[in-house]
């Protein structure tokens, strides 16, 4: 049984001058700064008061990052359908209800299992409901746009995860680690879910609409562009889901792997720690540009060729970084990893919609959300066990470039199944 339509935008989308879809992409953003409270980067504000006042371990702190990760996992397949069915609305509302209600009681932390408890909740809203959520409903409004659309919604997570870590600090500041998640807390529940409750619709169909346009009145309702439309099992027999999803497990390794540690590699190559967090601020500017870059793609290019551009920039800047000497080096070698990095994060939800179709896109990408955050969580692990054996980064950054490499190569074999494309208006498979 599919969720009711809320009033309120019934009332808004017949008054409004634009398309409601983009109303929709607003509710996203919000969701997807919010989601940013379990992030790592929020949680590395954190590390040293935790460590300090109770004696934990860096490596248990960054276990609860890993165990929610695996519950996400574990979760994302079985969450995937139940969102193709109700839509975004509820998954997203209680993921935000949920999240910020954990970030509040972790400033009662009295114990590591009761961090655990609650940041793992966290962590696996993070990797799972959310993501789910936020790519599901932006792929199901927008078809022609949505390069574009996947890209807003990109920059607005990626200002989350610059803004949640300075509210923190700037809270700790002033009344300690305990007042900080109050802050996160409060922010997240505060942007994040009066607009998804209020004004989030499954589909443009449930109010009469189109993806990317409004309707005019009396015309028949035809999709701007043909789609695909997959079930999970019909893009389950496709070389192209599979050639995807091995796209997919080659390069976000690279992604997390480098990422952590980039830092860290940086100051071990003689760059000063106050060069090392500029060149890693750079990193997250290129990302940042890249993802606004690809939203305007054109839609006649297959998605196939700019996942390959990506693969080949996190290969080069990969390639790169192992042979740091100057800080000029670190600029450059940063900034084209991190045109990588945002080019992936922008283009993968794109192309999964692209190939399968926005009927069943959650059901079909839970499947490959689990393999992502499993990947997502081997890369610092290779990384730091090479380290560990070796005395350095240059294993490791040498690990993932072969492995960006590779995934060059499934990006140009990842051709668009054409068996089961159809128009938009076919039953679903």
């Amino acid at each position: 049984m599919r969720s009711a339509t809320p009033s309120v935008p019934r009332l808004l989308s017949g008054r409004l001058p634009f398309f409601y879809g983009w109303v929709i992409l607003g509710c996203l953003c919000c969701a997807g700064f919010a989601r940013q409270g379990p992030a790592v980067a929020t949680l590395s504000i954190f590390v040293e008061p935790l460590s300090r006042e109770f004696g934990w371990s860096r490596a248990a702190l960054s276990g609860a990052v890993s165990l929610g990760g695996v519950l996400a996992a574990l979760a994302s397949p079985l969450i995937g359908p139940w969102v193709d069915r109700h839509g975004s609305r509820a998954t997203l509302s209680l993921a935000v209800l949920v999240t910020g209600a954990a970030m509040l009681l972790l400033s009662l932390t009295p114990s590591l299992l009761v961090f655990y408890l609650l940041f793992c909740i966290a962590r696996m809203n993070w990797a799972g409901p959310f993501d789910l959520g936020i790519y599901t409903a932006v792929n199901n409004w927008f078809i022609a746009r949505r390069p574009l659309a996947n890209s807003i919604a990109t920059v607005a997570q990626m200002a989350g995860i610059v803004t949640m870590p300075l509210i923190a600090q700037l809270a700790m500041h002033q009344h300690g680690w305990r007042f900080g998640w109050v802050a996160i807390g409060s922010l997240t529940l505060v942007v994040g879910l009066l607009p998804v409750w209020l004004l989030m619709v499954r589909r443009p169909e449930d109010l009469g609409l189109l993806p990317d346009r409004r309707s005019d009145a009396g015309a028949e309702l035809r999709p701007a562009r043909e789609e695909a439309n997959f079930s999970r099992r019909a893009a389950l027999a496709t070389a192209g889901f599979w050639l995807l999803l091995l796209y997919t497990v080659l390069v976000y390794p690279v992604q997390a792997g480098v990422s952590l540690h980039q830092a860290a590699h940086l100051i071990e190559r003689g760059i000063a720690p106050t060069i090392a967090a500029t060149i890693v601020s750079t990193f997250s500017l290129a990302s940042g540009i890249a993802a606004i870059a690809y939203g305007f793609l054109p839609r006649w290019l297959p998605i196939r060729y700019p996942l390959t551009l990506v693969a080949i920039f996190l290969t080069v800047g990969t390639l790169l970084m192992i042979g740091i000497s100057t800080a000029t080096d670190g600029f450059v070698s940063g900034a084209l990893f991190g045109f990588g990095i945002g080019g992936l994060l922008t283009l993968l939800p794109l192309a999964w919609a692209d190939y399968f179709g926005r009927a069943n896109f959650a059901a079909i990408r839970g499947i490959a959300l689990s393999a992502q955050v499993l990947a997502q969580a081997a890369g610092p692990l290779l990384s730091g066990a090479l380290h560990d054996g070796t005395g350095n980064y240059v294993r490791s950054l040498q690990s993932f470039a072969v492995l960006s490499a590779f995934g060059v190569v499934a990006a140009l074999l990842a051709r668009r199944p054409a068996a089961l494309a159809t128009s938009a208006r076919s039953p679903m498979l």
